[in-house]
């Protein structure tokens, strides 16, 4: 295996709870395994409360409930008030479908601390279309609600070429919904979106103009609402801090209980990652192949080995290396110091020549049913 610095290894911090792959919508970005189906076992009740007891024992204190659609599992206020008694402070990452008022006074009066509200797009016509539901006007009523009953409103709106375009109607669809928080996440090209890159994909001139127009707005409303914007791995130089250090902060549960250094570490060859069913938190933390594979930095080729920035970005994401390579030992790509760069200028090209191309682009939903492209 790997070599792993296994001195001074600091507890997770950070615990993102997928409850389950079931979803209503059929996002053609989302980051669920494309194989999410063989994966349909869920952790009972008892098993999730043991997870988020131990993880909070050994320090954790951030907590995240994701999916899929973490509001299909009926035991939700009851994880909720666990974790509340046990000190975390929780987070509820939804796209609001199926939330009501009462769901919002249920959750509130079991301890939530936050929610986070997606929405596709800034036209219902849109929006309906890359969610596969009639989904608009609930989610913007879902915001108002989660407004209503005393939460900072998060709106988060992912970013790629079949919404881009609206840059200008999103951000003022935010305002008028008095968002606190709007996070414009720039798609990461994992799961689906890998799959869909090349439709999903900005040119570098859409991505450019997007970012001024958000950057002017952020002025604009600065003090009335803050705007997060996640600039996309594929126009940097620099590979983003994977995880903030593989096996330092972040750890991730996912729905059959198989313990994620990552939430795509599922597709690194040899992990053999362990599940909460067979092992302590403390035991996956610390004893597990996974969790040690690429801790510290003996695992490095070159560059990154003698890289005098390998502790500022860990030589940036396994999985996005091995995806783009094959190997996930090597420089994440998106470096403009890593000898595999050319494999970004491919993706661009790739997705700039279907943006040109009179073609149309289909989407791969999440659903598996193929759409004819929607723009």
């Amino acid at each position: 295996m790997a070599g792993s610095n296994k001195t001074n290894i600091t507890p997770p911090r950070w615990l993102l709870a997928e409850l389950t792959y079931a979803c209503p919508l059929q996002c053609p970005y989302c980051s669920n395994p494309l194989d999410y189906a063989k994966h349909s076992s869920e952790l009972s009740t008892e098993d999730w409360k043991r997870v988020l007891s131990e993880a909070r024992k050994m320090g954790a204190v951030q907590l995240g409930f994701s999916g899929g659609e973490p509001l299909t599992r009926q035991d939700l206020p009851e994880l909720v008030k666990h974790a509340r008694e046990l000190g975390y402070y929780s987070n509820l990452i939804t796209s609001g479908y199926g939330m009501t008022e009462a769901k919002i006074v249920q959750l509130k009066e079991a301890g939530l601390d936050h929610i986070q509200v997606s929405i596709q797009a800034s036209t219902q016509e849109l929006n309906d279309h890359l969610a596969g539901t009639s989904s608009f006007e609930h989610k913007q009523e879902v915001a108002r609600l989660v407004k209503k009953h005393g939460y900072p409103m998060v709106l988060c709106v992912v970013i790629h070429r079949a919404n881009i375009h609206q840059m200008p109607e999103i951000l003022a669809m935010a305002e008028a919904l008095g968002a606190d928080y709007l996070e414009l996440a720039n798609t990461q090209y994992y799961g689906w979106a890998h799959v869909n890159r090349d439709a999903l994909l900005p040119t570098k001139e859409q991505f450019e103009e997007a970012e001024k127009i958000a950057q002017a707005y952020k002025e604009k409303v600065a003090g009335k609402m803050k705007i997060y914007y996640v600039v996309p791995d594929f126009y940097e130089e620099r590979p983003k801090a994977c995880m903030n250090g593989w096996g330092t902060t972040f750890l991730t549960i996912a729905p059959d209980g198989v313990a994620l250094p990552c939430h795509e570490a599922r597709i690194l060859p040899g992990l053999d990652c362990p599940n909460v069913k067979d092992y302590s938190i403390q035991e996956i933390w610390h004893e597990s192949k996974a969790f040690n594979f690429f801790r510290g930095d003996d695992w490095m080729q070159e560059p990154c080995r003698s890289c005098d920035e390998k502790q500022r970005d860990f030589g940036g994401c396994r999985c996005q290396a091995y995806m783009l390579t094959g190997d996930m030992y090597k420089t994440d790509p998106v470096c403009g110091k890593s000898p595999d760069r050319s494999s970004i200028k491919h993706a661009i090209d790739s997705a700039r020549n279907s943006a040109l191309s009179d073609k149309e682009q289909p989407l791969i939903f999440r659903n598996s049913k193929n759409s004819r492209g929607y723009f």
